[in-house]
């Protein structure tokens, strides 16, 4: 029977909400400083957003999940829409709105299909909530409908290395290729779900297709002296500050 990627996509995040994600969410929702990736790396270092003000842009994030990342957008004065497949992690966003503020749209969407009008966002973004879990091929030329001429498009998203190093029965990537390129482009977990890991000419091709231009592909490593990340496995602190872990991606619509 063919895999229905999104209704198996949205139980897996309805199982990983229930595990601890109210948790992280709380933690995350008030940050002082957006934090990115597996070893929460502070924007205010990276200037992933360019560094400049963020008050009144439009902001769509994609895979928002608890949508911590809007949360921050909003109180540096960004009009942010936060979008995700799960209604699991949507209804804990709302509970920390209800607790905390600030309030902003919170929509139920793939980041394939989003019901929002053309030319909405200054901004587009997704930290790793469209990346690895929505079709590239789908997705990116979605996000260029949804920019304004001149947009800026960032996302984070897991390696290629790492997709082709993690062993199928879960536990971090070991220093083996265990799969081929291809093998990864989309690939079903075991008890998972559904992840798309291109390789980086696939991304320039992708990207370039729906007409953006690249900018810059950031590689991320952890800090020196880094603990493992505390749930999501993919790597440990010691492989990823060997090889590239986490790829950001940054693009403007030309």
């Amino acid at each position: 029977m063919e895999v229905d990627p999104i209704a198996r996509n949205r139980d897996v995040w309805a199982q990983v909400n229930a595990q601890f994600t109210d948790v992280d969410a709380e933690r995350r929702w008030n940050a002082t400083d957006l934090t990115w990736g597996l070893f929460r790396l502070p924007e205010s270092g990276l200037g992933l957003l360019g560094g400049g003000d963020l008050a009144r842009l439009d902001v769509v994030e994609l895979g928002a999940g608890t949508a911590y990342v809007s949360a921050w957008l909003a109180r540096q004065g960004a009009r942010p829409v936060a979008v995700d497949l799960s209604p699991a992690q949507l209804a804990t966003a709302a509970r920390c709105q209800a607790r905390w503020g600030p309030r902003f749209p919170l929509v139920e969407a793939d980041g394939e299909r989003v019901p929002l009008r053309d030319g909405c966002a200054d901004l587009v973004l997704s930290e790793y909530g469209a990346g690895p879990w929505c079709d590239p091929e789908r997705w990116i030329p979605e996000a260029a409908r949804l920019l304004r001429p001149g947009g800026r498009l960032v996302l984070l998203t897991n390696s290629p290395l790492a997709a082709m190093c993690v062993p199928e029965d879960a536990g971090p990537a070991g220093d083996r290729l265990l799969r081929g390129r291809a093998d990864v482009r989309r690939v079903t977990w075991p008890g998972g779900g559904v992840e798309h890991h291109p390789a980086h000419g696939d991304w320039i091709r992708i990207l370039g297709a729906a007409g953006f231009v690249v900018d810059a592909l950031h590689e991320l490593a952890p800090p020196e002296g880094s603990g493992d990340p505390d749930w999501y496995e993919i790597v440990t602190a010691d492989w990823a500050g060997r090889w590239p872990a986490e790829d950001v991606w940054v693009a403007h619509l030309g």
